[in-house]
């Protein structure tokens, strides 16, 4: 018993694991072993199942044979693996299935918009273009407006560029091969070479810049939103006239998407 306090203990003080009033301790020690047995791939004996949750032997075995019943994990007598079962699957796919990005991310665009006064826009990826699925506009006179249902070539539009900095090669090469890039601006990046030094910038920094490469007189900067497969599910944006957004504001406005973004992919299902 003592053992079990002290692990317990232990396991208290890692981050996100201390023990809220009203918790069922066993609940949450149920659920850890299935984090870890599902991260582990192939699966875990109990002896690495416990030690990764910090657990005595005899305790994770007794919780994994109760997950076991549900069916959340299963037994592989000739590995000796405990992994992932079918019900942890039927579970996680009804949260695919419910997810509803617009409705998750209108908080993050509302806020957006509140602390930049531009306005905030969100855009998902279809057939090689940027589609706007949201927006909340800015309460400023001279303010971008995106319609909600319209698209954009994805090498020129900051929402187009964040996606494509997280898309995998052979989709970019196969997106720009279709559409090419064409000039819609002066500023339009037209070079194959040039348009992936951009898109590497993007991936340091977090955010992307549509520097009237769209439209002149208008700067745009956007973030890609990660699902759980580290794929982009959606950009969030903020796009304003150039007079009002200078290179500091700029910068500043990325720092904001890229926290804005992260948070809303933990939301829609990355780990």
């Amino acid at each position: 018993m003592r053992v079990e306090r002290a692990r317990a203990g232990t396991e208290s003080r890692q981050p996100g694991k201390s023990q809220e009033p009203g918790q069922v301790q066993s609940l949450r020690r149920a659920l850890s072993l299935l984090e870890h047995v599902a991260a582990a791939g192939e699966g875990l004996t109990v002896t690495e199942a416990a030690r990764a949750a910090g657990l005595p032997i005899s305790t994770a075995h007794r919780l994994l044979t109760t997950l076991e019943s549900a069916r959340y994990v299963r037994f592989e007598p000739g590995a000796n693996l405990w992994q992932i079962g079918v019900q942890a699957f039927a579970t996680g796919n009804a949260f695919t299935r419910t997810r509803d990005i617009v409705a998750i991310a209108r908080p993050h665009l509302r806020r957006l918009m509140e602390e930049t006064r531009e306005t905030a826009n969100l855009y998902i990826h279809d057939d090689g273009r940027a589609v706007c699925m949201a927006q909340v506009e800015s309460r400023q006179m001279m303010r971008a407006i995106a319609r909600p249902g319209g698209r954009t070539a994805l090498h020129c539009s900051g929402a187009g560029k964040a996606i494509l900095a997280y898309l995998d090669a052979r989709s970019v090469e196969r997106i720009l091969t279709d559409h090419g890039q064409p000039p819609i601006t002066h500023a339009t990046l037209t070079d194959r070479a040039a348009l992936e030094a951009d898109l590497a910038a993007v991936r340091r920094r977090g955010w992307a810049l549509d520097d009237e490469e769209h439209e002149i007189g208008l700067r745009c900067v956007a973030a890609c939103v990660l699902d759980e497969h580290a794929e982009p599910a959606a950009a969030l944006s903020i796009s304003g006239p150039l007079a009002r957004i200078d290179d500091a504001r700029m910068a500043a406005m990325g720092a904001l998407l890229a926290k804005a973004a992260a948070e809303l992919s933990a939301l829609y299902g990355k780990r």
